[in-house]
C-alpha cells in the first residue's frame, strides 16, 4: 500500500487519558473535532487535518514530551473557547518569531500551546 508524501512525517498522535469522554467533549468544544469510537477505551479524533487517538489507561503522564502546537487563525477567540471547554491558560498570549501564541492544560493535564501568525 502506497502512502506518497508520508515518509517521515508525523502521521497520527495519540493521548493517554483517564476519561475518553471527558476528552472528546473537551476537544469538540475547543476546536471541534470529530470522533470515532471503537469500544470504550479508545476514540479516534480527526481535526481536519491530522488524525489521532485518546486511549484510556489509568496512568496518565502528561508532563515531559512533546509539547503540541495547534494553528488558529483567531488566537482571542480560540483562547476563549479554550477556557469556556475548560482548559487552564498556562501562559497567555505572547509574541514569538513569526507570530503569537498562548499554552494551555487541559482537563487531563496535557500542556498545548495555540500559535497564529497575525
Amino acid at each position: 500500500m502506497a502512502t506518497s508524501g508520508a515518509d517521515h512525517r508525523i502521521d497520527y498522535v495519540e493521548f493517554e487519558v483517564k476519561d475518553v469522554e471527558r476528552a472528546k467533549t473537551f476537544y469538540g468544544q475547543a476546536f471541534g473535532w470529530a470522533f470515532t469510537d471503537y469500544g470504550p477505551d479508545y476514540c479516534e479524533f480527526k481535526d481536519g487535518r491530522l488524525s489521532g487517538g485518546f486511549s484510556r489507561s489509568h496512568t496518565v503522564t502528561p508532563k515531559g514530551g512533546p509539547l503540541v502546537i495547534l494553528f488558529a487563525e483567531n488566537l482571542e477567540e480560540t483562547l476563549s473557547r479554550v477556557e469556556h471547554a475548560g482548559a487552564q491558560i498556562s501562559r497567555p498570549i505572547f509574541p514569538f518569531p513569526g507570530g503569537r501564541r498562548f499554552h494551555f492544560v487541559d482537563p487531563e493535564g496535557y500542556e498545548l500551546g495555540v500559535w497564529s501568525d497575525t
